[in-house]
Formats: structure tokens, C-alpha cells, sequence
């Protein structure tokens, strides 16, 4: 069994595998140092952070360590093995699955989906009010935008001079949770 520590190379010209390491970046240490404080002082001011919140840092804390789940893979080859730690696959925070996820969407949508297909690109601006209810009832938020599809479909279909049963529109929908600084923020 190969240490979580050291590397192996298999041998092929491809770069040795090397196990992220979360805790050894400014921003974990910070999250973990400073986000208990931070969730305690706004309990304390009777302004508890949305229970969605709270679980995006819980889990990026968790994400990358061994210690809160990890797989063992082998290499057919070369019978190296290594530990890969799980990952939290959260969309709102975590940089590495965020970073994955955006990766791969964007791969999908640039290879299957965009070169085939006239694009429009809408964005949704929710009022700040309305930001809050819809971030604390995701069913809300998913006829909200139902009801905005339905009516931008419509409109396209008639600008283009067809009718609903003559015509078909799709939508990739993507929703912003936070803004830069950490502030609740919908858009789609």
C-alpha cells in the first residue's frame, strides 16, 4: 500500500498522482478558524445564518479529508494504491467541486448542446427581499423559474413568427446562491 504521503508514478509518462490537500490552504484554515466564531456571534445576535449556509461550510470542511471518508484505488498495471479522500460535491462554496462541477458543465454544454442550437442568455434578478424566501424554499424557487421559462419561451416562439406546437425551446439553468461577499444572491 502506497502512503498517503508519498506519490507514484506509473510509469507511463502521466504525472504522479498527488491527493489534494485542503487543509493546507489559506482559505480552509481561515473557514475553519474563524467560521464557528463567525456562525456563534450571529446566533448571539438573534441572526442564525439559513440552515443551507451552515451546511456548505460544514461540508467543505469535511471535503478532501481522509478522515471523513475516502476510497482505496488500485492501478491495474503497476499495482500502485492510493487513498482518494471524498469529496463534499457541494455547488455554493467549495472551491475544488465547484471549480469540477463548472468544469464539466461547461464541457457538456460547449460540446453537445451549444454547437447545435441558436443560444439566447437571460439573467433573473431577483428583488433582495425575494431572495431570501426563495433561498429558504427551493420548491418556490424551482416554479419561479418554471413560470419565467414558460414565459420567455412563449415570447421567443411568437417573435420568430411559430406557434407552441410548431416550435420547441430548452433552457440550462444555472443558479447563483452567493455574490462575493458571501451574500445571499439568486439569479438564474
Amino acid at each position: 500500500m502506497q502512503d498517503a504521503g508519498k506519490e507514484a508514478s506509473p510509469g507511463d509518462g502521466t504525472p504522479p498522482y498527488k491527493r489534494h490537500r485542503p487543509e493546507r490552504t489559506l482559505l480552509y484554515q481561515l473557514i475553519q478558524e474563524y467560521y464557528p466564531v463567525f456562525e456563534a456571534h450571529c446566533a448571539e445576535q438573534g441572526k442564525p445564518l439559513p440552515a443551507y449556509v451552515c451546511q456548505e461550510f460544514t461540508d467543505y470542511l469535511k471535503c478532501g479529508r481522509l478522515e471523513h471518508g475516502f476510497l482505496r484505488v488500485r492501478c491495474e498495471r503497476c499495482h500502485a494504491e492510493h487513498l482518494v479522500a471524498l469529496s463534499c460535491k457541494r455547488r455554493g462554496f467549495c472551491p475544488s467541486c465547484g471549480a469540477r462541477r463548472m468544469a464539466e458543465s461547461a464541457a457538456l454544454l460547449v460540446d453537445e448542446v451549444l454547437p447545435h442550437q441558436p443560444i439566447r442568455q437571460w439573467v433573473l434578478s431577483v428583488p433582495i427581499p425575494l431572495r431570501f424566501l426563495l433561498a429558504s424554499r427551493p420548491n418556490i424557487m424551482g416554479k419561479v423559474l418554471g413560470i419565467v421559462y414558460r414565459t420567455l419561451a412563449t415570447h421567443l416562439i411568437h417573435q420568430a413568427g411559430y406557434t407552441k406546437s410548431t416550435a420547441r425551446t430548452d433552457a440550462v439553468t444555472l443558479i447563483q446562491h452567493f455574490g462575493s461577499a458571501l451574500n445571499l444572491n439568486k439569479q438564474s
